[in-house]
């Protein structure tokens, strides 16, 4: 058993991507997911879709957000991640701290330096590099918690930040300095491996590495045995993403193997 598993149960979520779908699709598909016994429900930060019709439907992640926090009662609740540059910071900060008090201290803010590059030049943000992204998310990170000391009314809690990417000499610093859930892509060798570098970041500032939550992209197809591999990876929150139609069986699947397993 690793470290991370004495302090964070196994918890399990769905990310729902607003691509190709309608409204009261994805509304509906909030509420069975929520009935099904995720402990999470997010969607994207995106304005076209990635993949299928890159002229589909597309809905944007931050008024959805506000609408999933009146959807539901227990789960929580988050982009997946939001695009920091899409958004000044200090905006950013009362968004989520509305969307926090909209959903009674329910709301994961998931944010990352962003990637895709088709939204930037249609809505006229400026691309940038890898590098400049990644500076201009550790300055906002450290805007958007300074603004929810100073700003009124405070948060309903102490709202969760989680830091999605895997690069080991920016994203998993930033994340160690600043994030309480990580999220990220990789098989589960990589995954320890990743799970390795964040902890030496966190040593190196000083920080205890069990306070970050770690989160995986769960794999559709993935059985028990590749999932309960994630968990001696070090994973404890796995989140299956999916498009319409809606695959209510595999989150059903999840619900059961995290039940039966850790329940």
């Amino acid at each position: 058993m690793t470290q991370s598993q004495t302090t964070h149960p196994i918890r399990i979520g769905v990310q729902l991507q607003p691509q190709h779908t309608t409204y009261q699709s994805f509304a509906d598909a909030v509420r069975r997911s929520e009935d099904l016994g995720v402990n999470s429900i997010w969607n994207w930060d995106h304005f076209f879709p990635l993949y299928g019709d890159p002229q589909g439907n597309h809905f944007e992640g931050w008024t959805l957000l506000a609408a999933m926090a009146t959807l539901t009662q227990r789960a929580e609740i988050g982009c997946l991640v939001t695009c920091n540059t899409y958004r000044n910071p200090a905006l950013l900060s009362d968004m989520a701290k509305t969307i926090d008090h909209i959903s009674n201290g329910r709301l994961i803010l998931g944010i990352g330096a962003g990637w895709f590059e088709r939204d930037y030049t249609e809505y006229g943000y400026e691309f940038g590099t890898a590098g400049s992204r990644l500076a201009a998310l550790e300055q906002s990170l450290q805007i958007i918690r300074h603004r929810w000391e100073v700003d009124v009314p405070k948060p309903v809690r102490t709202i969760p930040i989680l830091v999605g990417g895997g690069g080991e000499k920016k994203t998993l610093r930033i994340t160690a300095q600043y994030a309480n859930m990580w999220h990220s892509f990789a098989d589960p060798a990589t995954y320890r491996h990743k799970i390795e570098v964040l902890d030496s970041w966190c040593a190196e500032i000083g920080r205890n590495p069990q306070e970050i939550e770690h989160a995986v992209g769960a794999p559709r197809s993935a059985d028990a045995t590749e999932l309960d591999a994630y968990v001696k990876s070090g994973a404890t929150h796995f989140i299956l993403g999916m498009s319409e139609p809606w695959d209510f069986g595999a989150v059903a699947k999840l619900a059961k193997w995290r039940n039966e397993r850790y329940g």
